[in-house]
Parts: C-alpha cells; structure tokens; sequence
C-alpha cells in the first residue's frame, strides 16, 4: 500500500481539495483507497457528509486506545472502492491528553500497516499545524505532497512546512521524498504568476512542473460531496490533478527501484 500525506502549514491552500482528487482519480483506476482525515476541523469528514460532532469513533479512538481494530473506525462512503477515517473535533485536544504517551508518534504507521492488503492506496489530509498529528503522517507515509497557493503569503506557510518536515524527518532512516504543488493558479493574475516563479527559482528540484488552476467546479463538487473527477470527468481542474497523479505514481515508481538499486 503506497501512503501520501497531504500538508501545508497554512490552511486554504487546497489539501482537502487535493486528497479528494487524486483519491478521485485512483478509484476510477480500480484502486482501493483510504482518506484518513486528521485536521480537528474535520473537512475532509464533512465533505463525505459525516457530521463530526456525531460520531462515536474516529481516528482520535485509534490515539485513545491503540488496540482497537482500525477496520472498526473507517467509514465506506457512498462511492466504490474509497473508504474514510473521519476525524472528530476531539484531535484538537491530542497534543495535551495524549502527547505524553509513549509510542504516540507511531499510531497511524501501526494501523495502516494492519489494512495494507485491504487498499492499494491511503491519502492523509494533515492539519495546519505542528504536533503529534502532523509526527505521525511523516511517520506513515512514503511521499509528501504539499500544496501550495500561488499568491505571495503562501511561501512562508511553505517555508515552515519544509523546516517542519526537516525536524520530523531526521529520524528517518531514509529522506521523505516530496512534490510541492502549485494550487489556485489564476494566470490572469499577476500575483500567480510572479508567485509561480519564485516557487520555480527556489524549489525547482521538488516543484511539479505544472498548476493546478482555479476552477469554480471544485467548489460546486464540495457543496454536492462528490470528488470531481466523479463529477465533471472533463473539467480542466481535473486534467490537472490527472497529470499530478501520474507524475505521483511514476515518482513513486522510480524510488522503489532506486531502493531495491
């Protein structure tokens, strides 16, 4: 099972937006796939039509108690073939009831590696911030992929988050590889453009080599809760994120057997 988490320090920049999608897209490839949802404000949940306020279990039981089955916490969603583990309001309170705890850093590598033969896939939408919950999607998956929105405030929401993943990251015995992606591109726009630029000079290595453009229809696919590549197969903001999983999957492809090099 592959595992990308999905990150930025700065929220509206287009994670959920973004694990929707691609988790849009794997579906349509036949794949099996698992959103866990580990942002407090649950839009992730609330964008499948979970109510987080009423939910008995979600991925705060996994950090609650850590012998408890995961299949017992996911949620099927109304579309074949993807599944959730919604997040309650409850993970706000992580850090200071349970941070303490040994082995808390590890939760979710423990119980995504029990449901590695039941999905292809799993995509991780992280919360804006530094804390246990960011600690274990670093620790959980194999690729990073940062959205980033074209407009100049953005940078230093990126700035923290490469600081923040080379802090979590120095116990790793391998580098986490990771895509840093351009969301939002309006090149109507003089702040997208002179902001993808800057992206181009100083991170050109990790930057993918295209944008995601606005598009009003990821919108209207939120209000409906449908991914849209479900919805609207054709719009452009789905061809874009087309191109992102392809280059998703053979980067992937190309540090598995660098590995086994």
């Amino acid at each position: 099972m592959r595992v990308w988490a999905v990150a930025n320090q700065k929220g509206g920049v287009g994670k959920t937006t973004s694990a929707v999608s691609l988790a849009g897209l794997l579906t349509q490839r036949g794949r099996r796939v698992l959103l866990l949802d580990i942002d407090p404000h649950g839009s992730l949940t609330s964008y499948f039509r979970f109510n987080p306020d009423e939910l008995e279990s979600s991925i705060f039981t996994l950090f609650q108690d850590q012998v408890v089955n995961p299949i017992s916490v996911i949620r099927p969603t109304r579309f074949e073939n993807l599944h959730l583990l919604p997040a309650t309001m409850a993970l706000a309170t992580l850090d200071r009831q349970l941070g303490a705890r040994s082995g808390m850093g590890l939760v979710l590598s423990r119980a995504l590696k029990t449901l590695a033969g039941r999905y292809d896939y799993a995509l991780i939408d992280c919360p804006p911030m530094l804390g246990v919950l960011m600690v274990n999607a670093m620790a959980a998956c194999d690729h990073l992929v940062i959205p980033v929105q074209t407009e100049f405030l953005a940078l230093k929401g990126l700035e923290r988050m490469l600081k923040t993943l080379s802090m979590i990251t120095r116990s790793r015995s391998v580098r986490l590889p990771y895509t840093i992606v351009p969301t939002m591109f309006d090149r109507r726009t003089r702040a997208s453009s002179d902001t993808l630029r800057l992206l181009r000079t100083r991170y050109s290595a990790e930057l993918w080599n295209a944008v995601i453009p606005v598009d009003t229809q990821f919108r209207e696919a939120s209000r409906i809760g449908v991914p849209l590549p479900l919805l609207a197969p054709q719009a452009r903001g789905v061809a874009a994120y087309t191109r992102l999983l392809d280059t998703l999957v053979s980067t992937h492809a190309g540090e598995r057997q660098a590995a086994v090099i």
